[in-house]
C-alpha cells in the first residue's frame, strides 16, 4: 500500500519514517514537504481560507499519485486537514494527532489529566480543543518546550531532547504526556524519565491507526 505523508516541518520526516520502519515496514511511503506552511502560520498566527486551499491542493495531488491513505504530520493545522478529509472521503485522511488523542483518552479515561508537550507554539492553541471534542471533561495541561525546535533547526538533537525533558518536569501531576509534534518522538524516553510518566507519540499512534483502517494488521 502507498501512504502519502504530507509535512509542514522537515523534522517530521525522520520520525514518521522511523515509526513505519518499526511498525509497518511493508508500506510504501511518499513524502510531500512544504515547510512554508509552518512558517506562514507562525507569522500570521491564524489559519485562513487560503491556507486551507493549499492543503487541499497537496491532498488532491497525493490522491492522484495513487495513495491508499494520507497522513498529515504537523499538528497545528487541524481544520485544514478536516477539510481535506471531507473532500477526499472515503480515502483515509488522518490528522497527525487524532490517533494519539484516542490512545491517550483510552489510557487515562474521560476524567484524566493529560500533559500536552509541544515544541511548536501554535499546537498548544489548536490541540486542546481536539481533546475536548473526544472527552469534554478531560484536563489538558499545555507546556511549551522552549528552544527545542530551534535546537533541531541548528542540528543539535541532544539539546532538543534536553529541552523537551526540562519542559516535561512541569508535567509531573499528569497521568500521561502527549507529545504534540512528530519531531518530539525522538525525545520520548527523556520525557518519560524526567516526568516519571509515560509519553505517547504521534507517529506510533498514527501508523497503528492507519494499519487498522486499511486492514493491514
Amino acid at each position: 500500500m502507498r501512504i502519502a505523508l504530507i509535512h509542514a516541518l522537515k523534522h517530521s520526516i525522520a520520525a514518521i519514517e522511523d515509526a513505519f520502519g518499526r511498525l509497518w515496514p511493508e508500506a510504501h511511503l511518499a513524502n510531500l514537504l512544504d515547510d512554508s506552511l509552518s512558517a506562514d502560520l507562525a507569522r500570521d498566527g491564524v489559519l485562513t481560507p487560503a491556507m486551507t486551499e493549499r492543503f487541499l491542493i497537496l491532498a488532491r495531488y497525493a490522491k492522484a499519485t495513487g495513495a491508499d491513505g494520507i497522513l498529515f504530520t504537523c499538528s497545528a493545522f487541524g481544520p485544514c486537514i478536516e477539510a481535506c478529509a471531507r473532500a477526499l472521503a472515503p480515502l483515509p485522511v488522518l490528522k497527525p494527532n487524532e490517533a494519539m488523542i484516542e490512545d491517550a483518552v483510552s489510557l487515562v479515561g474521560h476524567n484524566g489529566r493529560i500533559g500536552l508537550l509541544a515544541s511548536f507554539a501554535p499546537t498548544l492553541a489548536s490541540m486542546p480543543a481536539e481533546f475536548a471534542m473526544m472527552a469534554p471533561d478531560i484536563v489538558v495541561v499545555p507546556q511549551l518546550a522552549d528552544d527545542a525546535m530551534a535546537a533541531l533547526d541548528r542540528g543539535d538533537a541532544d539539546a532538543h531532547d534536553q529541552a523537551a525533558a526540562q519542559a516535561a518536569r512541569s508535567l509531573t501531576d499528569c497521568d500521561v504526556i502527549a507529545l504534540g509534534q512528530f519531531s518530539l518522538a525522538r525525545a520520548a524516553g527523556h520525557v518519560t524519565q524526567a516526568a516519571g510518566r509515560p509519553a505517547l507519540t504521534t507517529p506510533d499512534s498514527a501508523v497503528n491507526k492507519l494499519k487498522r483502517l486499511l486492514g493491514a494488521n
